[in-house]
């Protein structure tokens, strides 16, 4: 088998332990199917993921992504900040597309990654659309309520505090996944930041929690 092939077959074996990890119903499948695909076709071009976790894609990316969902059932409004290549806001839009008034705002300032994200979403048919600004600005074009504001792999907790305040202050959940060093960004955060926090353990990485952030408020300096 060539290299082709066996990175097709590895990623088969991936996608079956992903939706092990997640399921989703047979019209999530095919929505994220058709993702995927466009995902690996853009990245001969742009660098959209890291080339050492593509063989991973299913476990490492969409899974990844599809296991914040459980954590905010009733949620309908997302705002996903820093998207770049659509993690986690697509599974999850892909995920939310059959539930009546449903809507992941993508949020991502680089153009390249933006304009994939746009043709993501146009060829998925899913209920998300795109904000070509930096994450700190997306309030001067939305101001609306949200229920879920979460970001991947873009900043420090302390710095998505500071970017998702306006929301997570009018109710909504921030929902963060971290690594290994979840702790020390937690207690810097908490330098400048009464919040309420709980962590619950990745089902993807063993070393990985998503945090979990309520009640979030400015600590008054002295």
């Amino acid at each position: 088998m060539n290299k082709s092939g066996q990175g097709a077959s590895n990623r088969d074996a991936d996608k079956k332990r992903a939706f092990l990890l997640t399921p989703v119903s047979r019209e999530t499948k095919e929505r994220l199917e058709v993702f995927v695909e466009l995902l690996l076709l853009w990245q001969d071009k742009f660098n959209l993921v890291s080339k050492q976790s593509l063989p991973l894609v299913w476990s490492r990316h969409v899974a990844d992504s599809l296991q914040l969902l459980p954590l905010a059932p009733e949620a309908k409004l997302w705002a996903d900040f820093g998207s770049g290549a659509g993690f986690p806001g697509i599974p999850i839009a892909c995920a939310l597309a059959e539930k009546p008034g449903a809507k992941v705002h993508l949020i991502e300032s680089v153009g390249k990654k933006a304009n994939f994200l746009r043709e993501a979403v146009r060829a998925t048919g899913i209920p998300a659309v795109v904000h070509q600004v930096r994450a700190e600005n997306f309030g001067d074009s939305y101001g609306d309520k949200l229920d879920v504001v979460t970001a991947r792999a873009l900043a420090p907790l302390k710095t998505l505090c500071d970017q998702s305040f306006p929301w997570i202050a009018r109710g909504a959940l921030g929902i963060f996944p971290k690594g290994q060093d979840v702790d020390a960004e937690l207690t810097e955060a908490a330098k400048y930041w009464t919040l309420q926090a709980s962590k619950v353990p990745s089902k993807t990485s063993p070393e990985g929690s998503i945090v979990l952030i309520r009640g979030l408020k400015p600590l008054k300096r002295q």
